[in-house]
């Protein structure tokens, strides 16, 4: 029997039905309703019955949970705004995409549901902006040095305001088109409209930030000019290179990294796709989608296909179910892997695990492109060391138009980072990579001094309040090695949390 959202079911698919389009038409607008005031200050009010609060432990930022909802509680929300921003540069997006570790740690949670922190902060951001309570943070005075940020993501946004109101001339290098990064390119706007940025880069171009779009780094414009041209650079570049699944037919069309499929699909939304690239988009429009793994790339993915008019949409993981309870090893305040449900899944669509997929399998058009038409799955097997092969005897076949390999990411790209066969490492940013990251060391510092990493290029890839976390940190590092000391606000001590992986 069909599901009634009007996307089919595994089973029904074997035979490689007609494919329905999905009853209900989906847009990219924000899918959350704001909470009613007196909810979340019930719920701040709730805060107020922790003994030693374990919150502050969860969050990389270290932000002032308690004392912010003591202050919503009260109805003080342009001081609850001030406590939120003295330890987060972008409440307004950690509110939103940020997993809450927080609430995770949260003393409530020991023997009933957590307090909604998330809420509370995203309310408090919101009032914040809508009571014009954020003016620009302007220096009384420029202390004569120059930072280059290269890379406009959260790690990067958030070491430039930092640096930037304790008066160094900062300039921040984007290769794409607009700031943002993955904030912009990454996430879809049912999760975050892109007003939401806008708004938050018209305070910091306010407060002195320069912005630089369209400039590659390594390509338009090389390392060794960045290097002389200013007192220090701070790479923020991320960890975008994709896991990819080296299996037979991966070579197939229709077979696509999950990152391609949403930056397309963002920069549509956003009208900068040309007609030239619009035709060669990457849609899901009346295809059987499959997507590998199930993080929130994956779910970003399912939301997509969604809105783009897929038949159905099927998410394949390798592993075991997760549970919907804390695990009995994985105790408070720790923070458990419980399966949650995102708005993503809620819309509809199919979800298998123990699935290994062994190989593409196409066939060819009449225009001779040969394309995916189906995977070959099999049981996930456990082994004794703990790999995770395909079980023999337990292969089928899964009906695919479109496959998304959303299985997370390896590290960073070169782009001139490093140096190649005859080349001097003048010319480069003079860096080193291990497994992928750029090394650097308790001070965020790589090799080539005045050189420094931040963030995802530096940690590998994680969650958004560490980018922000590390930002911060960052822009520490780099006042006091200019030795400048202007007593910059840290989050995380370099030689602690920051540099675990």
């Amino acid at each position: 029997m069909a599901d009634p959202r009007g996307f089919l079911n595994t089973r029904e698919r074997q035979d490689r039905p007609s494919r329905p389009v999905p009853v209900r038409i989906l847009d990219f607008k924000d899918v959350y309703v704001r909470q009613d005031e007196a909810v979340i200050r019930t719920q701040a009010g709730r805060c107020m019955d922790c003994g030693v609060p374990f919150c502050h432990q969860g969050c990389p930022l270290g932000n002032l949970i308690p004392e912010w909802n003591d202050l919503v509680r009260r109805g003080r929300w342009e001081e609850a705004a001030a406590r939120l921003h003295a330890t987060n540069n972008f409440p307004e997006v950690t509110g939103r995409i940020c997993p809450a570790p927080c609430e995770s740690s949260c003393v409530l949670g020991i023997n009933q549901p957590a307090v909604t922190i998330k809420q509370t902060e995203v309310s408090i951001a919101e009032a914040a902006f809508e009571n014009d309570w954020l003016d620009p943070v302007i220096p009384q005075r420029l202390n004569g040095h120059t930072v280059a940020v290269v890379g406009s993501g959260p790690t990067g946004l958030a070491a430039a305001q930092q640096l930037t109101r304790a008066g160094f001339t900062v300039a921040v290098y984007e290769r794409d088109a607009r700031i943002g990064g993955l904030l912009r390119y990454g996430i879809p706007d049912f999760k975050m409209e892109k007003d939401i940025l806008d708004r938050r880069l018209e305070q910091m171009e306010a407060e002195g930030t320069r912005f630089r779009t369209g400039v590659a780094i390594g390509t338009d414009l090389s390392w060794a000019e960045l290097r002389n041209r200013y007192d220090a650079v701070i790479i923020a570049t991320g960890a975008p290179v994709p896991r990819d699944l080296p299996v037979p037919g991966r070579q197939l069309d229709g077979v696509h990294f999950a990152m391609d499929y949403l930056v397309q699909s963002n920069r549509e939304i956003n009208g900068e796709l040309t007609a030239e690239e619009a035709a060669a988009q990457i849609r899901a429009d009346g295809k059987h989608v499959v997507v590998l793994g199930g993080g929130d790339t994956g779910a970003d993915c399912i939301g997509t296909a969604h809105r783009h008019g897929a038949a159905s949409v099927t998410t394949l993981a390798i592993g075991r179910e997760l549970p919907t309870e804390r695990p009995a090893d994985q105790p408070w305040p720790t923070t458990p892997r419980i399966y949650e449900v995102s708005s993503a899944d809620a819309e509809g669509g199919t979800r298998e695990y123990l699935a290994s997929t062994v190989e593409f399998l196409g066939e060819t058009g009449e225009d001779g492109i040969e394309r995916v038409r189906a995977l070959r799955v099999a049981e996930t097997e456990y082994l004794p060391d703990g790999r995770r092969v395909p079980k023999p005897g337990t292969e089928r076949e899964i009906p695919a138009d479109l496959v998304l390999l959303a299985l997370g990411f390896t590290g960073v790209e070169d782009a001139g980072l490093t140096a190649e066969a005859g080349q001097a490492v003048e010319e480069t940013a003079g860096v080193v990579l291990e497994r992928g990251l750029v090394k650097r060391d308790h001070r965020y510092e790589t090799d080539t001094p005045g050189v420094f990493v931040a963030g995802d290029a530096g940690r590998g890839a994680s969650l958004v309040v560490w980018a922000i976390a590390e930002g911060r940190a960052c822009a520490k590092a780099v006042d006091e090695s200019l030795e400048t000391w202007t007593r910059l606000p840290s989050p995380v001590e370099p030689t602690d949390r920051a540099l675990s992986v």
